[in-house]
This record gives structure tokens, sequence and C-alpha cells, in this order.
């Protein structure tokens, strides 16, 4: 009986798996329009900087390419200065990247969040 339990506990822990396979999470990002193109991304904390994208992964750790830090301002440390700093080919973790944009403009897109209504 208690082998019976655990075969079908098991299949069951088998099918589970399946399905969360078929439901891996999409990202709404897609980066690989921008590899090789400049980009600029803010981090926590205030810090910015732009570099040319070389590659990214699903966790958006960035490498950035010909990278440029934009230096704060001392007294508030929110507010950007006209001193910037080289940095060369960089990588930056994903965890503390709040936002990325295309260095020459920005696209609009539909909210992937709200449901589109054919009208």
């Amino acid at each position: 009986m208690g082998s019976k339990l655990n075969s079908q506990k098991g299949r069951s822990y088998i099918l589970n798996m399946a399905d969360k396979e078929k439901k891996k999470k999409e990202s709404i990002f897609d980066l690989s329009k921008y590899i090789d193109k400049p980009i600029r991304v803010k981090f926590q904390g205030g810090r910015e900087a732009s570099g040319v994208l070389k590659g990214f992964d699903p966790l958006l750790n960035l490498v950035l390419d010909g990278t440029i830090e934009y230096m704060r301002d001392p007294d508030d440390q929110y507010k950007l200065t006209e001193d910037t700093r080289q940095l060369g080919l960089v990588v930056c973790r994903g965890t503390s990247v709040v936002l990325i944009c295309p260095q020459d403009g920005m696209e609009a897109i539909p909210n992937p969040f709200i449901q589109q209504q054919d009208g």
C-alpha cells in the first residue's frame, strides 16, 4: 500500500514539474534587439552608466563595453553632475538594475499586464 502511494506521489510530482516547464515565465524585455547598441542603465542607489550592450542573461546581468559612469553631486546623491569617468568593459549585476533604456530614445509598447480588447 505504501509503495503504491509513493509511486502516485512520484507521478504527481513529475506531472507538476512538467506543468512548470510549460508555464516558464517569459521575460517582457527583449534586450536582444539592443545588442551592440548604446543603452543607459540606472542602478539602485542612484548610479547611472551608459555603454554598448554586449550581452545579458535572464537575471538582467548586463555586459557593457565602452562604459561611462555619470558622476553624482556629493551634496545630493540623486543629482548628476557634468563629470563622467570611463569604465571600459563592465559586468552589471542584474539585482541592482532599476532601469534600462536605449541611448537614442524610447519606443512605446502596449502594456503587457492588461488584457488587450478587440475593438
